[in-house]
Formats: C-alpha cells, sequence, structure tokens
C-alpha cells in the first residue's frame, strides 16, 4: 500500500536543522502510538537533514519506512517519510514543489528565527493528503525534467547517513526532544523490530 507519513520543512543553520512546518497523517498507527511515532518521525527527519550537505538529495531506508530529503544550495530543506512502495522520483518531486511553495511564501529572512508556530504554511497537510496517491504528481512532470539532472543518494539505514562513530541509539538517549516515553516506545519497537522502529 502507498502511504505518506509525514512531510516537514527545515532552515539548516550551521549548528542544527530549524523545524519551520511540518504535517502527519498516522491514523494508520494506534492512537496511543502516534505521539511517540510523530516524536520519532520529527526526530529522524531533524537527524537527516542535519547530516544531510546543502544542494543534496538523499532517499534513507528505515526499517518500513523511506525518508526522502533535499536540502537545496540555500539550507532549506524538506523531508517526506513514506512506506518503500512510493515512488522516490514523485516523493523528490515533490519535496521541490514544497520548497519553492514554501520560499514563495516565507521570506528567506524568516528562516533563521522562525518557529513552526509562527509559520502560516498552512498548505502543507493538504499537500500531504493530495499526494496521498502518487498519480497526483502528474501535473509536476515539468519539475521532473530538473530532476532527472539531478542524483539521488540511496541509503541503506539511518545509520549510513550519521557520522562516523555516531550511533542512532545513542543520539536517541541523548535527545533532549523525545519524551521518556518515546524513549522507552523507542526501545522496545527495537526489540520486537515492530512497524514503528526508526532504529
Amino acid at each position: 500500500m502507498v502511504k505518506l507519513y509525514a512531510m516537514s520543512v527545515f532552515y539548516k543553520a550551521p549548528s542544527e536543522a530549524r523545524l519551520l512546518k511540518s504535517a502527519y497523517d498516522l491514523q494508520s498507527f494506534s492512537f496511543f502510538q502516534r505521539g511517540s511515532v510523530q516524536e520519532f518521525i520529527s526526530f529522524a527527519s531533524k537527524t537527516l537533514v542535519e547530516r544531510t550537505q546543502a544542494a543534496t538529495r538523499q532517499s534513507v531506508k528505515q526499517d518500513v519506512y523511506m525518508c526522502h530529503v533535499y536540502v537545496r544550495a540555500d539550507n532549506l530543506g524538506a523531508v517526506l517519510i513514506s512506506d518503500h512502495e512510493y515512488p522516490h522520483r514523485v516523493a523528490h518531486t515533490l519535496l521541490t514543489k514544497v520548497l519553492d511553495d514554501f520560499s514563495a511564501k516565507i521570506s528567506k529572512e524568516q528562516w533563521p528565527s522562525a518557529s513552526e508556530s509562527s509559520i502560516d504554511f498552512s498548505t502543507l497537510p493538504a499537500l500531504l493528503t493530495k499526494y496521498q496517491d502518487p498519480r497526483e504528481a502528474d501535473s509536476l512532470t515539468k519539475m521532473q525534467e530538473d530532476l532527472d539532472e539531478t542524483k539521488i543518494i540511496l541509503r541503506n539505514t539511518i545509520e549510513a547517513v550519521l557520522e562516523r562513530g555516531e550511533k542512532l541509539d545513542d543520539l536517541v538517549y541523548k535527545s533532549e526532544s523525545l519524551s521518556i516515553q518515546s524513549k522507552a516506545f523507542y526501545k522496545t519497537a527495537k526489540k520486537t523490530n515492530s512497524c514503528c522502529n526508526f532504529g
């Protein structure tokens, strides 16, 4: 089944990635898992943007997820979390559209200091819903021509994106953005290798 779970826009500052806007579709998870799943998606997305060089695209496999990342040369970045069935080319075309729409609406001067609550970019949830069906992206074929010249780096795990010697487990446990419940959920999910495992 083709599925999009989340889409986020970030500004990649020199020291960390700043979340500017995000949208989620977590209806396929149990009500009690959604909070932890959302925290992990947010954590993984931020980590991927921080570890992706400017003017680079990546698609990173992580268990049942594909994490598509694009950081533009101006350090505006976006992440799309999907299942493995969602076409990579469509995912990256969508990321390009999201960043183009975002930069047309939100001035570059706002990116470094803005927060998710201060940014008015209400089209993100609508785009996440509309493009659940990749065929909706047919109207984006013009942008695909630009993508054809861009190499998309495919990684087999999130570990491959981390810096040498870095481990996802360590990042999870050191993270101040993840709650105690989410860290416990991560540990349980890792042991059972469930669908919500990002590690």
